[in-house]
């Protein structure tokens, strides 16, 4: 299973200060307007001046943070937290002075929550709603009336501004949960896809081997010609030579033949359209080259290949390849004593079926399978290579590179009483095959 590193994914979750700062310059945007607008516009009194100056704390926060650190900082988990509970304070004076829970703008309180939810640990989002409610059952004790005409009284019951109080703990809550999962899972979806793009890399650093590899066998097929045209001189020498030197020569003539087919072939590694001998296999040769590296372990391994006709060619394909072996070697992980490979063709469909006859996938995620970082598959794995066991990243990342190759790829368990699991994958023949090719049996 390929991984991104833990480091990677904490710097990617990280809040960046930017986006903080720009949060917080509309909130003060915002809240400068509606004072603005009710005290000058509507003309309720209230005191604007205090008001203001928490206003101007919170900008002159932002600009203490914009011109102390660079454009890219990413906030700690600690520092985010106490910036957003800042936020969560100073809203909570400008309500204590017009008019606690009864102004519409303590809505504004889910904010920093919501905030938390999708960059912070649970533990800090938490923490902040909780303090959230704090303030906000201070400001249902005490506050400042609301705004209003001075030959007007306006009440609100009891009643009221504790409905208040715990819509703002139910949205909090489900606001934060909601964000909090829909953030997680796009952070391990995202990181599953990075893990694939640097298995593909991997794997197309190998492919470009075959280039090189062509390469060099251009630059050295002008010296070995040479070398073979001096060989072959020497042995049409008339001048006496003593039979050691006409057995070296001999010897010299064939590894220098040998060479040149060598050459030959590492020329046809990057040309599939003339037959290159590496690029191009057949299924039955794909399946001896996924299973080769997993034969050594105590699990019989049974390929079965049958089909009309002559085995379909394709163009070897690493991605293919790489998953393939990972769908293997999670077989062989979980069987007990068998793994059995089905690859079977006709003159529609390519399938390859992978069974075990371990303990199967499990009835709760059976659904979900190829989702990255899933868990729910039996523990009792022959190779404990992860300290978690599961079907997560490595399934994922199976999955996907089978699937961009065309196929179709359907996870289901062994009928009962059997147990076992099966992945079964179908290509469109069409789709996958090289007519009229050479075929690599490997």
């Amino acid at each position: 299973m390929t991984a991104l590193p833990e480091p990677y994914d904490y710097e990617r979750r990280r809040l960046r200060l930017d986006t903080l700062i720009l949060l917080r310059w509309i909130a003060i945007v915002g809240q400068t307007a509606a004072l603005v607008f009710v005290y000058y516009f509507l003309d309720f009194e209230f005191p604007i001046g205090l008001c203001l100056v928490f206003i101007v704390a919170s900008a002159t926060l932002n600009f203490g943070l914009r011109f102390g650190t660079s454009g890219s900082f990413r906030l700690g988990d600690i520092e985010a937290a106490v910036l957003l509970g800042y936020d969560i304070i100073q809203l909570g004076f400008l309500l204590y002075l017009t008019g606690g829970l009864t102004n519409g703008f303590a809505m504004l309180f889910l904010a920093p929550v919501t905030i938390s939810a999708v960059s912070l640990p649970r533990n800090m989002t938490l923490l902040l709603g909780i303090s959230m409610m704090t303030v906000a059952t201070f400001l249902f004790v005490e506050y400042w009336p609301l705004p209003w005409y001075e030959n007007e009284k306006l009440v609100f019951p009891m009643l009221y501004r504790a409905s208040i109080l715990a819509a703002l703990a139910l949205s909090a809550s489900f606001i934060a949960i909601y964000a909090a999962r829909v953030a997680e899972e796009s952070r391990l979806l995202e990181t599953a896809l990075a893990a694939t793009e640097l298995v593909l890399a991997r794997e197309q650093h190998l492919s470009q081997l075959d280039g090189l590899a062509a390469a060099a066998a251009h630059e050295l097929g002008t010296p070995l010609a040479t070398i073979t045209l001096i060989v072959k001189e020497l042995q049409k020498m008339r001048t006496d030579v003593t039979p050691e030197l006409r057995d070296d020569l001999i010897l010299l003539a064939q590894e220098t033949a040998r060479c040149r087919e060598i050459l030959g072939k590492l020329t046809s590694l990057n040309s599939a359209d003339e037959g290159g001998v590496m690029n191009i296999l057949s299924i039955d040769a794909l399946v001896e080259e996924t299973i080769e590296p997993h034969r050594a372990f105590d699990v019989k391994v049974e390929v079965t290949k049958h089909g009309s006709g002559p085995p379909p060619a394709i163009t070897r394909n690493p991605g293919l390849i790489y998953g393939l072996g990972n769908l293997v070697e999670n077989a062989m992980d979980f069987a007990k004593t068998r793994v059995r490979i089905d690859a079977m063709w006709t003159s529609s469909q390519i399938v390859i079926t992978i069974e075990d006859d371990g303990p199967g996938f499990s009835p709760t995620v059976l659904a979900r399978l190829g989702e990255p970082y899933l868990r729910g598959r039996p523990t009792d794995r022959r190779t404990k290579k992860e300290e978690e066991s599961g079907l997560g990243l490595g399934l994922f990342i199976a999955k996907t590179l089978i699937e961009r190759s065309g196929a179709m790829v359907d996870m289901t368990n062994v009928s009962p009483p059997r147990t076992g699991a099966i992945v079964k994958m179908t290509w469109p023949r069409a789709a996958i095959e090289i007519t009229g090719a050479a075929v690599s049996t490997d």
